[in-house]
């Protein structure tokens, strides 16, 4: 059975189609899920995607993180489940402590819309899993708050634990240590900048970020049939 998506939204998202339409090239079934909602029931995976919620009034991801469904999200996640955010996603799973970490402004306080190259750190991880560490994907970005930053400590263990999912090959926006995506201590939570969706069709240009949703997708069939989601 094909793996069914949740993809979560906020007021001020503005991926959710570019996801939905990502994840069904690929074979699987997805639905909208509203931020009000307070039950994920039913996914295999879910999917925070990018846009702008709730305006990034404070700054991004403050105010969604006490969305109803955050609860939701954060239960799917601490049973295992796969969760990865995307761009505004990504920074709303840094406020609501599910990955360690945030992203601050672009070095330079420029807004970036380019493609960058990313590598590959760990095949461990439900957005890598089966990929080949050290592989090259181009991949665009989108975003004016992407620069990753955390203490020595948590980079410290982001390195111990192998838990630096990606990292750009050029470095485009001051993030420390050149990171691009993360993973929690289960491995079943990724957060990452550049937009897999927007790489998915070789009308886009690439067809690399398909490599990384297909790898979500075969851990959402192995979460769901019970077992190890990574």
């Amino acid at each position: 059975m094909a793996p069914r998506v949740g993809v979560v939204i906020f007021p001020g998202t503005n991926c959710e189609h570019d996801a939905i339409l990502a994840v069904q090239r690929l074979g699987a079934s997805a639905d909208l899920v509203w931020h009000g909602d307070t039950s994920v029931s039913g996914y295999d995976a879910l999917i925070l995607p990018g846009g702008f919620a709730h305006g990034d009034y404070l700054r991004p991801g403050a105010i969604a993180r006490f969305s109803p469904v955050m609860e939701a999200v954060a239960g799917f996640a601490a049973a295992g489940g796969p969760v990865v955010g995307i761009c505004n996603g990504f920074q709303v799973l840094t406020e609501a402590g599910l990955l360690p970490g945030a992203l601050q402004k672009n070095r330079g306080l420029r807004f970036l819309c380019t493609t960058v190259r990313l590598r590959v750190e760990t095949s461990d991880s439900v957005l890598t899993s089966g990929v080949a560490v050290g592989t090259e994907l181009a991949i665009p970005i989108n975003h004016f708050e992407g620069n990753y930053t955390c203490d020595v400590e948590t980079l410290a263990r982001l390195r111990d634990e192998e838990r630096v999912v990606l990292r750009y090959v050029d470095n485009p926006n001051g993030s420390v240590d050149s990171i691009a995506g993360v993973c929690n201590e289960a491995r079943n939570v990724v957060g990452l900048m550049p937009h897999p969706e927007r790489a998915s069709d070789p009308l886009l240009g690439s067809v690399d970020g398909s490599v990384l949703l297909r790898a979500l997708l075969g851990s959402a069939t192995l979460s769901s049939s019970g077992e190890s989601a990574a």
